[in-house]
């Protein structure tokens, strides 16, 4: 882990020469900057995890750099304790109303100051680490639910289910796909009694199940005969299904945004399956996870 960072904002930074020793001692990187524009071009540089910022200085007060920084996304959380030798108590609810978390008077009493810096510094990575698991139960969440809409577009099967009058209930996502690539003018009602179509040198085979009885259902399982290998192919190397669905469109040279388009997920969700694919088969790089799968689908 990185060492906390500490910006000091004064205009005579050696009067806190003290402080700067103690933070220091304490494992903190100590910055300093001796008015608010160059405070400011500190942080284009860098982001401390707190900022001791002195309330008098010249040009710019404390309570304006302080606005200033709360004004801006890129530092609006980062925390500030205010210094200053007035001890008002109109001055400290400026400081407050100004975005200050803490108002520390001067002469300052060192240990006091580096506790205070500790009690934030520990809060504001408790902050992070609590954004950070927010974050990846997130991803898990969107996740099961993409789990769970693939429960009705199952990988390995082109399953759809017909009425009585021909009107379609159902389709998986793979039955969809070989319906526009067969019939992309739309679905014929011979379909129904199933059979096999063309479309080109492509055959496909579209088998009846029905419930001895029963004619208000139909269901038809599609096969396309002589058919490319396909995702369901990388299950066999211990993939779930989704997985072998991403595997297989990084292996057709897909970026991840395009997976994403194809297969109606989000970004991210495709992000984590793929920590996930690089994880479960051992392979450090999306180059590397190419060729492991490349083969097998070669090889089929």
């Amino acid at each position: 882990m990185n060492s906390p960072a500490v910006l000091v904002v004064d205009d005579t930074p050696a009067s806190l020469g003290v402080v700067c020793d103690a933070l220091r001692r304490e494992g903190v990187r100590v910055l300093l900057a001796d008015s608010g524009g160059a405070a400011r071009d500190v942080l284009s540089r860098t982001t401390p995890d707190l900022v001791l910022l002195d309330v008098v200085m010249p040009g710019e007060d404390g309570f304006t750099v302080c606005a200033s920084l709360k004004a801006d996304a890129r530092w609006r959380t980062l925390p500030v304790i205010f210094l200053t030798a007035i001890d008002e108590p109109e001055q400290k609810v400026r400081a407050f109303a100004a975005g200050a978390v803490d108002y520390v008077t001067k002469p300052v009493h060192v240990a006091e100051l580096v506790a205070r810096v500790r009690v934030q510094l520990e809060l504001r990575a408790a902050r992070r680490k609590l954004e950070e698991q927010n974050a990846e139960l997130e991803a898990e969440v969107a996740l099961r639910l993409d789990a769970e809409a693939q429960l009705a577009t199952s990988l390995d099967r082109a399953v759809i289910v017909f009425g009585r009058k021909g009107e379609m209930h159902f389709a998986t996502r793979l039955a969809h796909d070989l319906l526009a690539k067969y019939f992309p003018a739309g679905v014929p009602a011979a379909l129904v009694g199933g059979g096999k179509f063309s479309a080109g040198e492509a055959r496909l085979l579209a088998r009846r199940f029905t419930e001895p009885g029963r004619d208000d259902l139909v269901m038809l399982a599609l096969e396309e005969e002589h058919a490319p290998p396909g995702p369901a192919v990388l299950c066999t190397l211990g993939l779930t299904p989704r997985q072998a669905e991403v595997a297989y469109w990084v292996a057709q040279g897909k970026t991840n945004p395009e997976i994403a388009m194809i297969l109606g997920a989000s970004p991210r969700t495709i992000d984590k399956h793929m920590e996930r694919i690089l994880a479960r088969l051992g392979v450090e790089n999306r180059g590397s996870l190419i060729v492991t799968t490349g083969e097998l689908l070669r090889a089929r």
